[in-house]
């Protein structure tokens, strides 16, 4: 019979992640050689190789793919035992670390920690900003319990160590200077800004985002200056150097820009929590993922 060891299991699974025996060791803490080792040492309690050469590289075998398709049940329930005897052990209370992206945590996450210390004063929040796509690479690493990002930037559904779930969408509004011409032009379509300079992020989701609700819109954004930040975004603005979408829930109030809301083209981003599959069964998680729907059907009017 097969003796599993579920840190060397853990150590391929994170191999298949990252790519490299190198990126492996450093996500674990670990030397080069030692994750080399613990993997020749799994290959023969398993009796299969679970390697091979790749040019300088390595790659995973079919058998090393068919063990983590196994694997990946494994490991969900031990999630699900994990948050089991915590709620057992602990009963309400709980520590939960939440990475979460700049925005979401003044719009979600504060308002959920204010909300959790009047119903459940005893569970905990810890919280790590992180862009969207790293919350995802945190939780699945174990360095965070829950993740909140967006879902363009989301494993996919079929991602067997996530669950994922649906907060809400938050529309994108275009911000103008002040004085601008179509400032309080009745039925504004993002189309008619197809001739505008455009202020927005160089790289990243932000970038992203812009272009393809541009394109959706049926042109190219110019990019006139780019800026990563929505106060530094949102200056640019007030100073007429540009235009900009602008997600609702980043919004900051300034006299010289004018936020509308589009009556057609309206470009949205979809917010989500996300958990490594089995941990919402723990008190804890669960706590604060109710408080995070709680807060994010308020915004929503639901």
């Amino acid at each position: 019979m097969i003796e599993w060891d579920i840190k060397k299991l853990r150590i391929l699974r994170t191999l298949r992640e990252r790519g490299t025996v190198t990126a492996t060791a450093e996500a674990l803490l670990m030397t080069p050689s030692a994750v080399s080792q613990q993997l020749s040492n799994l290959a023969k309690q398993l009796g299969v190789p679970l390697l091979e050469a790749h040019g300088r590289r390595v790659r995973l075998t079919d058998a090393a793919h068919l063990v983590l398709r196994h694997a990946e049940a494994v490991f969900v329930q031990l999630e699900q035992a994990g948050a089991e005897l915590a709620g057992y052990v602990k009963g309400e209370a709980g520590e939960v670390r939440v990475g979460a992206f700049s925005t979401a945590v003044p719009a979600l996450v504060v308002p959920a920690v204010q909300l959790l210390r009047t119903t459940h004063p005893a569970v905990e929040v810890r919280v790590r900003e992180a862009e969207a796509a790293e919350a995802y690479e945190l939780l699945a690493s174990g360095a965070v319990d829950l993740a909140l990002s967006l879902a363009a930037h989301a494993p996919t559904a079929r991602d067997p160590r996530l669950a994922r779930v649906p907060l809400f969408a938050d529309p994108l509004d275009v911000a103008l200077p002040a004085g601008h011409p179509f400032a309080g032009a009745p039925g504004l379509r993002l189309a008619d800004l197809s001739g505008e300079a455009w202020i927005f992020g160089g790289s990243g989701p932000w970038s992203e985002i812009t272009r393809r609700a541009c394109e959706a819109a049926g042109f190219v954004p110019e990019q006139a200056h780019s800026a990563a930040g929505w106060t530094a975004i949102l200056a640019m603005v007030e100073a007429g150097m540009g235009v900009a979408l602008v997600p609702r829930m980043a919004a900051e109030r300034r006299t010289g820009v004018v936020m509308r809301v589009l009556s057609a083209d309206r470009p949205q981003r979809h917010v989500v929590a996300a958990v490594r599959r089995g941990a919402e069964a723990g008190p804890a998680v669960a706590r604060v993922l109710a408080a995070l729907r709680e807060v994010a059907a308020a915004r929503t009017g639901s």
